[in-house]
């Protein structure tokens, strides 16, 4: 039985059907959930506000962006197919999760995590890692997996009721989706995250953005999202593939960039971002009158249908 019907549950809430579920598995246990999604510059909140909404949960979320960059550009505990240090990320995560209970009082800290679900972050060794070095061992309650771990604190304090908890792993949803059935989840959110670094094609531009310059920051990861990319020497070109890149590319530019936008055909934005010395070269800053050369190149060479005498707009942010 359930001692105290105050309990506080801090879940962490992606808005997937797996932390949907385990704000309903303890939500039926009469304990009160605040669900926390966490944002940086290279995943949002927005599923999460529309499942919480949905669900008539009130989210809390939390912006992560420079801490999680430091672990993207050095992660400890490696990268996945991509560019996803997903460990390192899950106890960024948690960490923070954690400062917020013991700051705000919550009880304990639960995840939508199913066992088994992701070979590289849910395996046991992960999650052991994890919860050991976020300083929760024993303390993460992980309700779709539960009854395949020890019990942890907040059950054997009889805070939460482990005989209502369950034992799905694997990467079938079958368990999961007749649990949504159960507590008559609607919308079910399809599989799948949605953290850009899983990307592949934008995995591969932010290795090379990691070779060519170290120190990026979060404004330009973010501008590898809208195009293709090239490097030359210590020039970052992008080049948009649809309307929404080009709109995107503009409003991105910063002071030092230089956009390049056709007039008078149809054709793409381009955007070159200028950096500083490559790490271990001595090479010398390229002049502006190579970049407009470069930049008129760009986008001659990505069009069609060229009038005879194209006009390209060049503007230098300043």
């Amino acid at each position: 039985m359930i001692k105290n019907k105050r309990t506080r549950g801090l879940v962490l809430f992606s808005g997937g059907l797996d932390s949907i579920l385990a704000a309903k598995i303890l939500q039926e246990q009469k304990i009160e959930i605040t669900p926390l999604c966490f944002e940086s510059y290279f995943f949002s909140c927005d599923s999460a506000r529309s499942a919480a909404k949905l669900n008539g949960l009130k989210l809390r979320v939390e912006n992560i962006s420079e801490e999680h960059l430091k672990i993207v550009k050095n992660p400890r505990y490696g990268r996945g197919a991509a560019a996803n240090p997903c460990i390192d990320c899950h106890l960024l995560m948690l960490k923070t999760a954690k400062r917020i209970m013991d700051k705000e009082g919550f009880d304990f800290i639960a995840t939508g995590e199913v066992m088994g679900q992701r070979p590289m972050s849910q395996n046991r060794q992960s999650l052991e890692i994890i919860d050991r070095q976020s300083g929760l061992a024993g303390e993460i309650l992980r309700p779709l997996s539960a009854k395949l771990m020890a019990p942890a604190v907040a059950e054997t304090e009889g805070l939460v009721n482990r005989d209502a908890l369950y034992g799905l792993s694997g990467r079938s949803r079958q368990g999961q989706l007749e649990l949504a059935k159960k507590f008559g989840v609607k919308n079910i959110p399809q599989p799948g995250g949605g953290c850009i670094l899983t990307d592949s094609d934008y995995g591969r531009r932010l290795k090379e953005l990691v070779i060519n310059y170290p120190d990026f920051g979060g404004d330009d990861a973010q501008i590898l999202r809208f195009g293709r990319v090239a490097w030359e020497n210590n020039l970052l070109i992008v080049i948009a593939r649809d309307e929404n890149d080009c709109r995107q590319l503009e409003a991105a530019a910063k002071k030092g960039d230089w956009l390049f936008m056709p007039q008078n055909f149809s054709g793409p934005t381009v955007l070159i971002r200028q950096f500083g010395k490559k790490i271990g070269q001595g090479e010398t800053l390229t002049n502006s009158d190579k970049i407009k050369q470069m930049g008129r190149e760009y986008v001659l060479r990505h069009s069609k249908k060229l009038p005879p005498s194209p006009k390209i707009s060049t503007t230098d942010i300043r």
